[in-house]
């Protein structure tokens, strides 16, 4: 698969026009002639720029997985299933009122107040709650500002363009949390393929990946909950574990369960082309615990992959303030999230080759990577 490098006109027909775009706002803020609007990412202008940082950076662009893993991880780390792995831990805020006010067991929130407390980043960027349950970008430095924006309203957040707002400022030390789609992006942008962009990546100090299956579709999501709710009722979502087979809507009335059956059409079409569930390019990546007491206690608490030293410094600094919370992992937790991280990327290179028509074209992926490479069935 030959790498390179185009312009606006090769983004819009690869990625926007064939329904790739998973909204994460790499492209935004580069350049005056995209905006990200209403759960989606507008051309205002043409551009004639023969290379440009909008194709360069997005996650759905010809991407060599393998080139970012040998650039921003130790390959003896290096994991078919779910990438880059140092350590696997349980963990969660000790402080209560973090994990009331997070989606689960406030690790995220956590660890980013802590990095702006240290100074090891002095901004965050963070999903932002938005007018009707649409989320937008926002770089906050107050500590207590990322504990009003632990949850999560399963639409993508649009933070990239926020990063690249920001990051155009310079004189930055930036720490996002990020979805996989978003942290492959800034990893493309870390292997700095444009000089014009370069020195605004290396303000880029954190990231905290988040586990994710797939987001909803704002439009769709937004046409379901009317037909049950007033919006203004909602309080917080979320989603179970799949043996529950629902979505969960917490409401001042009280809790609303909708099946996931009249949820799966609201699934952003691009979400079924990833191949990440765990944020593989993040210093850490965090999602909801699974524990054999049930999902009740388990919803308190999060999983934990520790990717880089950068990460096992943070985690290890929360231990010793003793404001994150460990508990012993139980036996054949890791394995289980890598068989479900290994059934993400069958199912992406299934929805590919289905899309190519080609038993060896991966569109955005290389059909010779190691990992996927297995996964294709048919002619050589």
């Amino acid at each position: 698969m030959e790498r390179k490098i185009s312009g606006q006109k090769e983004l819009q027909k690869e990625v926007k026009e064939s329904g790739f775009c998973t909204g994460c706002g790499a492209c935004v803020n580069l350049c005056p002639y995209h905006v990200a609007y209403h759960d989606e990412v507008i051309l205002l202008h043409t551009c004639d720029l023969k290379e440009g940082g909008c194709y360069a950076f997005c996650p759905r662009t010809s991407t060599d997985l393998q080139a970012l893993y040998k650039l921003l991880s130790d390959p003896r780390d290096l994991t078919p299933e779910i990438g880059p792995l140092k350590g696997f831990y349980i963990a969660r805020a000790t402080d209560p009122q973090t994990r009331a006010g997070a989606q689960h067991g406030g690790t995220v929130t956590t660890l980013m107040a802590l990095a702006l407390q240290e100074g090891i980043i002095d901004t965050a960027i963070l999903a932002d709650e938005g007018r009707d349950l649409l989320p937008q970008g926002k770089a906050v430095r107050d500590p207590a500002e990322v504990k009003k924006r632990g949850k999560s309203r399963f639409v993508v957040s649009p933070i990239l363009a926020e990063f690249n707002r920001i990051a155009k400022e310079g004189g930055r030390k930036i720490g996002i949390v990020a979805t996989p789609c978003q942290a492959l992006a800034l990893a493309k942008m870390r292997s700095k393929p444009l000089a014009p962009y370069a020195d605004r990546i290396d303000q880029l100090k954190l990231v905290v990946g988040l586990f994710c299956g797939w987001a909803l579709a704002w439009r769709n999501l937004l046409a379901l909950l009317k037909k049950k709710i007033d919006l203004g009722e909602i309080e917080g979502m979320d989603i179970p574990p799949s043996q529950y087979h629902l979505l969960q809507v917490f409401t001042k009335k009280g809790p609303l369960e909708i099946a996931l059956d009249e949820v799966n059409p609201c699934v952003r079409g691009a979400c079924w082309y990833c191949q990440d569930l765990t944020a593989e390019f993040s210093d850490l990546s965090v999602g909801s615990a699974r524990l054999s007491e049930g999902w009740e206690e388990a919803k308190n608490w999060n999983q934990v992959i520790v990717r880089t030293p950068r990460g096992q410094r943070l985690l290890d600094l929360a231990r010793e303030r003793e404001i994150l919370e460990f508990r012993e992992v139980p036996a054949g937790t890791l394995e289980k999230l890598k068989t479900a991280s290994l059934s993400k990327k069958k199912t992406a290179v299934k929805n590919l080759l289905l899309r190519s028509r080609n038993p060896r074209d991966l569109i955005y992926l290389d059909s010779r990577d190691p990992v996927l490479s297995p996964l294709i069935k048919g002619p050589t």
